[in-house]
């Protein structure tokens, strides 16, 4: 059984528009792309996937004539989602296959996927061809103080109807490029020399596909139209089937995706080297690599995914070196560049950890112990070895809560952001260490079966106050816990709605090849399905995640959010009485602490960044563009640093250099005192915020039971 919250995309998904840059010099000589056909295998193996979908998935779709029409068109999207390569003419050809793909394809009848895939690599080769002889001198002759813009988005962009129209997009395009490479500060003469290096490598990895590889990318066209997490994978990528299930770079800790061009990245494996490096950050797209801190960066834009993991992936204590695009960044000419060095993430790095905040309440201070689980893990071969100290998250978890309850706490804040899940064991053992008994999680098969699982005998557990933390990263297990928490009202949900990844997948060998498929969901037990809604907190916190970039409901063809029959389980508490004077507090609070003000402040200068559909191509405005991003960042920063009392910058830059000396201070202080923990003192005002939700709703209750033993006197 596999728990992935990724879609895992195919091989070459997004081909055409990581195509679509391509330009090579003619010092480079390319062969013709080879005609590429189908074998039998893959005629048997295109008779079971289609068999398999219809039979196994839990959507119960039928591959009818209108899944091939979406099959039609999402299989073109894969390869030429720009509109940089196709014509309205080819689209006109393509459109004989609309109706048909259903009947060809169940019989083993590949034609129309590799006509198709032919008719795109001839396309493709013959325009880079075109322009390859004169790409030094078409940099040279470019005026960028033309007043014209570059289309950001192609989802309305027309079919071109002629060369012609090809041809002005190809120009605007490859001046964009030209001018993010200026902007970046690389040097005029290199900037030929980088984009020839690029275009070359991709126009010779195009011409290496084969019939493993197209299969692939018509087989996913269909696969995904099911739900994102059904793939399927050809047999090279079922050889390294780690990578392709999770597309986690092994080295750094990274989960990433292919979108466009670029390498995306997704989420950072908590306590991972890149998490705790603290540079690289999610949504942040990776456009070179290099190894060591003095290596040569190789430029990745238009890569495929599995080759910019074999760039990233090394020996343990090696350094890699990585130049970004941020995330917040709506132009492609900032970038960041910075060393990592590789890592295991352990076990017991991904261990569950406790601290204890303070929180003042009037004349008194209150203690809340926090526990920050970074992932549902166990030790499974520890486990099978009969070992009585495995590891695992209930265990780990137990055994803090009893310190902290030692340390007399007056409540427990459970912290699962950035927990995509891991074992869902665990997150049912988890339950039952704040819950008398009872069932955590349903789970629905394609059969319609439905199977309940939970903590199955009466036995002690926590029963102080509880606050439960979750964000957009929140996936899976996380979401089991926090919406069995919630429904039994036995803590308060707070943060920002989870990721919403509420569904299982399997695999299944393939004549050739694998198939991971989604045969089951998860349902809550008060019947809601986590798919695609996630859990939704009590009280919401504002949030840096792009909801329309990361999340299930960001993801195509998800599967809709639904319900089944509930399951009678206890209510540990009325928190519908307390709720809303504990969301009035925290907006009371939220609106006059600066923290939380400059988070909304940031959430909003990233609002306005994303609504950017067009990027002037004239220097001097592209400069204003950046500048006045960069401006309004500053204002933010030091609007949030007058509030505090701090001192004001005249630049980010400047606020850069104070972190630098900061940094050389606290390894300065940690060097005298190896105890020194730095991890701590750096303020967290969402966990400080949880802490606060916690004490509001406990003051609250002893009121109220204050009144009531009053009244009954």
């Amino acid at each position: 059984m596999v728990d992935n919250i990724l879609s895992t995309l195919p091989l070459l998904k997004t081909l055409g528009r990581c195509a679509t840059l391509g330009l090579v010099l003619s010092a480079f000589a390319v062969p013709a792309a080879a005609v590429i056909e189908y074998t039998e295998s893959q005629r048997d193996t295109a008779i079971e996937l289609v068999e398999q979908l219809e039979e196994r998935h839990y959507s119960k779709l039928a591959y009818d004539d209108k899944l091939s029409s979406q099959h039609l068109d999402a299989y073109i999207e894969s390869l030429d989602g720009s509109k940089m390569f196709f014509t309205a003419a080819d689209i006109k050809e393509f459109e004989q296959y609309r109706s048909v793909m259903d009947d060809q394809l169940p019989e083993g009848n590949l034609s129309a996927g590799f006509t198709i895939f032919n008719r795109f690599q001839e396309r493709l080769q013959t325009r880079l061809e075109s322009v390859m002889e004169t790409l030094p001198e078409t940099i040279a002759a470019m005026d960028f103080s033309v007043d014209e813009y570059y289309e950001l988005s192609t989802d309305d962009r027309e079919w071109a109807a002629d060369m012609s129209v090809l041809d002005e997009r190809w120009r605007k395009h490859l001046k964009n490029q030209v001018l993010s490479l200026k902007l970046a500060e690389k040097e005029a003469e290199e900037i030929p020399e980088t984009l020839s290096r690029r275009y070359t490598n991709q126009l010779k990895r195009v011409n290496q596909y084969n019939n493993q590889d197209v299969f692939q990318i018509y087989a996913n066209a269909l696969t995904e139209l099911y739900d994102p997490h059904t793939n399927y994978f050809s047999p090279r990528r079922s050889e390294n089937f780690n990578i392709n299930m999770s597309l986690s770079l092994e080295g750094i800790g990274a989960v990433l995706q292919a979108e466009d061009e670029y390498t995306k990245v997704v989420r950072l494996v908590p306590k991972g080297p890149a998490d705790k490096q603290g540079d690289l950050q999610p949504s942040d797209r990776i456009v070179a690599v290099g190894q060591g801190e003095d290596g040569e960066m190789v430029d990745v834009i238009g890569w495929r995914l599995d080759e910019v993991v074999q760039l990233v992936r090394g020996e343990k204590g090696s350094t890699v070196v990585l130049e970004v695009l941020p995330a917040k960044s709506k132009t492609t000419d900032e970038r960041k560049r910075f060393a990592i060095v590789r890592n295991e993430v352990k076990l017991e790095e991904q261990s569950a950890q406790k601290r204890v905040l303070e929180v003042p309440n009037g004349d008194q201070t209150l203690k809340v112990g926090v526990i920050d689980i970074p992932a549902f893990y166990i030790d499974f071969e520890a486990m099978r070895r009969g070992d009585k100290d495995y590891k695992s998250t209930t265990r780990d978890v137990k055994k803090l809560l009893l310190e902290l309850q030692e340390e007399n706490v007056d409540g427990l804040v459970i912290d699962l952001r950035n927990n995509g899940g891991g074992s869902l064991q665990e997150a049912n053992e988890l339950t039952g260490l704040f819950i008398e008994y009872g069932p955590t999680v349903q789970i629905r098969h394609s059969s319609r079966r439905v199977w309940r699982d939970g903590k199955r005998l009466k036995s002690d557990y926590y029963e102080g106050p509880l606050v439960v933390l979750i964000n957009r990263l929140s996936a899976s297990a996380s979401e089991i816990f926090a919406g069995a928490i919630q429904d039994y009202e036995r803590g308060i949900i707070v943060g920002d709605r989870s990721f919403g990844k509420g569904t299982v997948q399997t695999l299944t060998p393939l004549t050739e090849g694998q198939l991971k498929i989604t045969e089951s969901k998860f349902y809550r037990i008060s019947g809601d399905s986590t798919q695609h809604r996630g859990v939704v907190p009590d009280v919401n916190f504002p949030t840096l995640f792009d909801t329309e970039e990361i999340g299930e409901s960001a993801l195509d063809h998800a599967l809709n959010w639904d319900q089944i029959n509930s399951v009678r389980h206890r209510r540990y508490d009325d928190l519908s009485s307390v709720l809303p004077h504990v969301t009035e507090l925290f907006k009371e609070r939220s609106h006059n602490n600066p923290d939380f003000l400059f988070l909304e402040d940031q959430i909003a200068l990233a609002a306005d960044a994303r609504k950017v559909e067009r990027l002037p191509l004239k220097e001097e405005m592209r400069l204003a563009l950046r500048e006045s991003q960069k401006e309004k960042a500053l204002q933010i920063e030091n609007k949030r640093r007058k509030a505090k009392g701090e001192e004001l910058l005249t630049s980010l830059d400047m606020d850069e250099e104070e972190s630098e000396d900061a940094d050389l201070e606290v390894e300065a202080e940690e060097a005298d005192d190896p105890a020194a923990q730095t991890d701590e003192d750096t303020p967290d005002v969402l966990l400080t915020e949880a802490g606060n939700v916690l004490v509001d709703a406990l003051v609250l209750k002893q009121q109220r039971f204050a009144v009531h033993a009053a009244k009954k006197e």
